[in-house]
Parts: C-alpha cells; structure tokens; sequence
C-alpha cells in the first residue's frame, strides 16, 4: 500500500523533528505509537472474527458434508435391506413353491434312486435274522426304536397318469426282536 523504505522514514522524522521541535517530539511518537497500538488491536479483533466467521462458515459446510454423507448411507442402507429382503422374499417364495407342487423333482435323488423295502420283504429280513441265529445258537440283538420315523412319501394327485399306477402302502412298524437265551 504505502512503499515505505528506511530512507523516506529517515527524511519523515528529518521534518518532524524541525517542524514540531525537539522538545515535543518525544510524545509525538507516544502518541502515534498508542494509536498504532490501537489500530493493531482493531485489526487484530477483526481478523479474529473473520476467522471464527470463516470456521462457522467451514462447520456449517462439514455439518452439510456429514448431514449429505448420513443422507447417503442411509440410502445405501436402505436398499441394501430392501436387497437382501428381496432375495429372501424369491428363496422363501422358491422354497414354498418346491414343497406346494407335486410333480416338482424329489429334493434328494439318493432317496428316489432307492426307496426303502416295503411290504413283505421288510418284514421278512428281520424274521430271517432271527430264525438263522436261532439255529445257529446265538443271540440276536434287539433292534433299538430310531429316534425319527422314516419321512412319508407324497400323495399323489388324482390324474389319469396317476390312476394307472399301483398305490404302495406304508409297511407297518417293524416289531423288536425277542431275546432268547438258551436256558
């Protein structure tokens, strides 16, 4: 603003000092230093509130920049569980369309490939056993009660292509052994 060298300021008190006099000039320059002081001191509260001004200003731009970011992910949230309730919502409508419709491939193909015995034969293995270790002189071990019941087969629908096929029965429950003893 002012290009003030040494020089000029040596030439300013040259003056002064002839103008005001010797005497005087000692509380000239207190003077111009208390108004300096003063001059500081209102630039310095100035600048102070430019600067909390400008932090305000910083704050209340990162107090947006958060409020944007919680606005985003919660967005992000919500579509990820909208997402995820979804997918769910296709598995559990899959799933209950698998078990609604009957003519839906068996869930276990080991299970289809080989049923279990049924009818005469079940029955008949267990009385084999018996009969052979009985000749033999040997004890036969009771057979223990599993702890599930084998899983029933599907009905099946009444259609022409049904009609034609034979209805198997549910063997009966297998009767546990006796144990002989050879007293």
């Amino acid at each position: 603003m002012f290009d003030i060298t040494s020089s000029k300021l040596f030439l300013l008190a040259i003056v002064a000092l002839l103008v005001i006099g010797p005497k005087d000039f000692p509380v000239l320059l207190r003077t111009i230093g208390k108004y300096m002081g003063i001059i500081r001191g209102h630039a310095r509260e100035f600048r102070a509130q430019f600067d909390e001004a400008m932090r305000e200003s910083e704050l209340t731009q990162l107090k947006q920049d958060m409020e944007k970011m919680a606005r985003e992910t919660e967005a992000s949230m919500s579509a990820a569980g909208q997402s995820v309730e979804q997918t769910f919502d296709e598995a559990r409508r899959s799933v209950e369309n698998t078990v609604t419709d009957p003519l839906a491939p068996a869930a276990d193909p080991a299970a289809a490939a080989d049923p279990p015995l049924a009818g005469p034969a079940a029955d008949a293995a267990p009385q084999i056993a018996e009969t052979g270790a009985a000749e033999a002189g040997t004890e036969v071990p009771a057979e223990q009660p599993t702890a599930e019941p084998p899983p029933a087969a599907a009905p099946v629908p009444a259609t022409p292509a049904a009609a034609a096929l034979p209805t198997v029965e549910p063997a009966p429950a297998a009767q546990p052994a006796v144990e002989r003893t050879g007293a």
